[in-house]
């Protein structure tokens, strides 16, 4: 390899916007050389069930499947889960506490040293490498925040979905287009930014990760493990078990409310 190969690697976040992405570059006839999906551990099992229903659309449209991104930090590879390194600490996810560290341990970083890593092997500068992320029209504050920052990333960046012109609509009409489902909301399963209908969905549909991560949520505010009590819940100004116990009580008043999708707005290739 010389420095003039160009290689493009898509950042794929599981979720709506980045498989609107792909498609829009198949419609388009882009090449891409891989896609990567930086794994927690702690994702949805529907975000892991999508993501086999995407890979044999992908092959069938002739494009690289996907590659998953872990992280290789040693502890990090023994507890194997942002879940289980939290349980291990005794405390919530950053998010709870108002930094973004456990996406920067576990999201950011693998994938910035899967990229050294392709770089070095290719025999490549990162500058030839172009990262296309997948924030759509109709969020231009984290656009513009990238931008802001391109000049300290070490790849190159570039957002199709800007370019295109596509917001949220568009996106789930080339997912229709294409014949996939759609992707459901990309998150970790004790994600703080979850909306409080996320959470009665998260209740219904997998009643057991719900109730590891209530317990999750306990111990840390009960300050059983490494770290000191937590003050504030999932919820960050609320606890989530608090929320379930308060919800449970007035369902004995009210009929339930239905439980729509939110999207909280987390995508991969968030600048540093």
């Amino acid at each position: 390899m010389t420095d003039g190969d160009k290689i493009t690697v898509v950042s794929f976040g599981g979720g709506t916007n980045s498989t609107a992405m792909l498609i829009g570059l198949r419609e388009r006839g882009e090449h891409v050389d891989y896609i990567t999906f930086a794994d927690t551990g702690s994702e949805h099992p529907y975000t892991y069930e999508f993501m086999r229903t995407l890979d044999d659309w992908l092959e069938s449209n002739g494009m690289p499947k996907i590659t998953v991104v872990r992280a290789t930090q040693p502890q990090m590879v023994k507890d194997g889960s942002l879940f289980n390194e939290s349980v291990r600490l005794g405390r919530l996810p950053s998010k709870a506490y108002g930094n973004g560290s456990c996406a920067m341990k576990w999201k950011v970083e693998p994938q910035n040293k899967w990229n050294r890593e392709l770089a070095k092997t290719m025999g490549i500068p990162l500058s030839n490498i172009t990262r296309l992320i997948g924030y759509d029209a109709g969020e231009p504050q984290r656009y513009e925040r990238a931008i802001a920052l391109q000049h300290t990333q070490p790849c190159a960046q570039r957002f199709p979905l800007i370019e295109w012109d596509w917001d949220r609509d568009a996106c789930v009409a080339a997912i229709k287009r294409a014949g996939l489902p759609l992707a459901g909301k990309s998150s970790c399963v004790m994600c703080p930014s979850m909306k409080k209908p996320e959470i009665l969905a998260l209740r219904r549909n997998y009643p057991t990760i719900f109730m590891q991560v209530i317990d999750m949520e306990r111990r840390a505010m009960a300050g059983e493990g490494q770290a000191e009590a937590s003050r504030s819940g999932l919820g960050r100004t609320f606890s989530w078990a608090e929320f379930i116990k308060a919800t449970d009580a007035q369902v004995e008043m009210f009929s339930d409310a239905g439980t729509p999708e939110i999207d909280c707005g987390c995508y991969d290739g968030e600048p540093a």
